[in-house]
């Protein structure tokens, strides 16, 4: 913290500071065969003997296509001034090409009218990781066309929702879509082909370029163009060079091999020179890195740990300490030779060290890497294992101590000349936590699965507190009033 302050002080934001949470659309949605949606690769991952925890999936989760009014008059019960949310690409285009089903580009007009008439700030994301089956089956993010198609979708939604929505994200942490999804094969599709996630990877920087450049074609200009990335926090286990080494290799895979396109139009050479065994990188064509490198509004930053590596002891062999899931196959192409480490500290539910200092550090190295960009925390939250008492409360201090630490994180950031200039805490609601089922509560409103009935807890009350005023109360705050429970 600054030096002016002590523990005592009050931690205050900026006035124009926006305080939002943050879904994604198969994740809290369900209503996954009505208006003409078509199977995502999520729904066929999560359908998948195996693939998810209990067998669990997002065909109903929490309902919140058939409950987005009740949402939405949650978020203004808490004092919020923005909701970051994600269209299903299936539902608006079902085979992901050709024109938009009208009937699910209108489930979004009225969601986000819904969110402008209680004074919330709707922010788009265009892709959170749920590929139209159809497209996976032509070959998914490997293949060069999805990025087109994906420019086509981009277009269609902007032109739709671009009159009233301001804020814009072409992709959620394309690192998980690319390396999840084709390397360890944890997430959606579930494949295992090293040289594939780096094929996705590219097309996926290329995506977000077209699908930046479609997006400025079809609305006012006013509007703000961002991407959120979940650039790791990579540090050293020591100052050996092995080591360092180490540490840069999983910096290029986690950071550089996308921010090195999108904000500077080139690759780093290390990461061409750490994978020249797994591929040649022949699908970079002429013209790729420019149609990448659009400029941007805003960058958007997903932070939940940091990242401790060090050169591997050729001697082990044990699991993989990445926090990306167990599989036999790595998701970081080329880096056999880097070991990962548990960061010592007290850990969430997901068995991630909770570790503020991360985040300042984030945000501060993207305020050199982007000067003059602005920055929003996209995500930044915490999974613990919570139940109401028996009088339906239900006690989250964890996750309170959770959000003020990183909170004033943030606002540190900003009295070092960061210019962030919005926090989306994750999640609003629990849901579908991807491969993990529903076993992983990251809400700030607790969801009973049985009923879905919503209730905030206690975080979230703190938060709509420090909505309201700007300032964080106390890690000790006592509880307002419950909100009521939504049916």
């Amino acid at each position: 913290m600054p030096e002016s302050e002590t523990p005592e002080t009050p931690v205050t934001f900026p006035p124009a500071f926006l305080w939002g949470a943050a879904t994604s659309a198969y994740q809290i949605e369900g209503a996954v065969r009505e208006g003409g949606r078509t199977p995502s690769i999520w729904d066929t991952f999560s359908h998948t003997p195996g693939k998810t925890a209990g067998g669990e999936h997002g065909d109903i989760a929490v309902d919140h296509y058939n409950r987005y009014r009740d949402d939405v008059a949650l978020m203004a019960d808490l004092g919020l001034s923005a909701y970051r949310f994600s269209i299903s690409w299936s539902r608006v285009q079902p085979t992901g090409r050709g024109p938009a089903v009208q009937v699910g580009l209108d489930f979004y007009r009225r969601l986000v009218d819904e969110l402008l008439a209680q004074g919330i700030k709707p922010a788009v994301t265009l892709y959170h990781w749920d590929l139209p089956q159809e497209l996976e089956d032509a070959g998914g993010w490997p293949e060069r066309d999805t990025a087109y198609r994906f420019a086509e979708y981009a277009q269609i939604v902007g032109e739709a929702l671009g009159d009233r929505v301001e804020q814009w994200i072409t992709l959620n942490e394309p690192w998980c879509s690319a390396f999840l999804g084709y390397g360890s094969g944890v997430h959606a599709p579930g494949r295992t082909e090293a040289a594939a996630s780096l094929k996705a990877a590219h097309h996926l920087n290329l995506a977000h370029g077209l699908g930046a450049t479609a997006l400025r074609a079809a609305m006012p200009a006013r509007n703000s163009v961002a991407v959120s990335l979940n650039s790791s926090v990579v540090r050293p286990f020591s100052q050996d060079p092995a080591d360092l080494a180490a540490a840069r290799k999983i910096d290029d895979l986690a950071n550089g091999v996308f921010h090195g396109p999108m904000l500077h139009g080139v690759y780093p050479e290390s990461l061409y020179a750490a994978t020249e065994l797994i591929t040649d990188w022949s699908y970079v064509q002429d013209g790729d890195l420019a149609a990448i490198n659009q400029p941007l509004d805003a960058l958007g930053l997903n932070y939940y740990t940091p990242t401790l590596v060090s050169a591997a002891d050729a001697q082990a062999d044990g699991a993989r300490a990445d926090g990306h899931g167990a599989s036999s196959f790595s998701p970081w192409p080329g880096a056999d030779d880097v070991a990962f480490h548990q960061t010592p500290g007290e850990r969430t539910e997901m068995g991630w060290t909770i570790d503020p200092t991360g985040l300042h550090d984030l945000i501060m190295r993207y305020t050199r890497e982007a000067p003059g960009l602005p920055l929003y925390i996209t995500e930044n939250g915490a999974a613990y294992d919570d139940k109401p008492d028996p009088d339906g409360r239900v006690h989250d201090p964890e996750r309170i101590s959770y959000l003020h630490g990183h909170l004033a994180a943030v606002r540190r950031a900003i009295s070092d000349g960061a210019d962030v200039r919005g926090y989306y805490l994750w999640s609003l609601l629990d849901n579908f936590e991807w491969a993990y089922g529903y076993g992983k509560r990251f809400g700030a409103v607790y969801v009973d699965y049985s009923t879905l009935a919503r209730t905030p807890k206690s975080s979230a009350h703190w938060y709509s507190q420090a909505a309201r005023t700007g300032t964080l109360p106390a890690v000790t705050w006592a509880d307002a009033p419950p909100l009521a429970a939504t049916d």
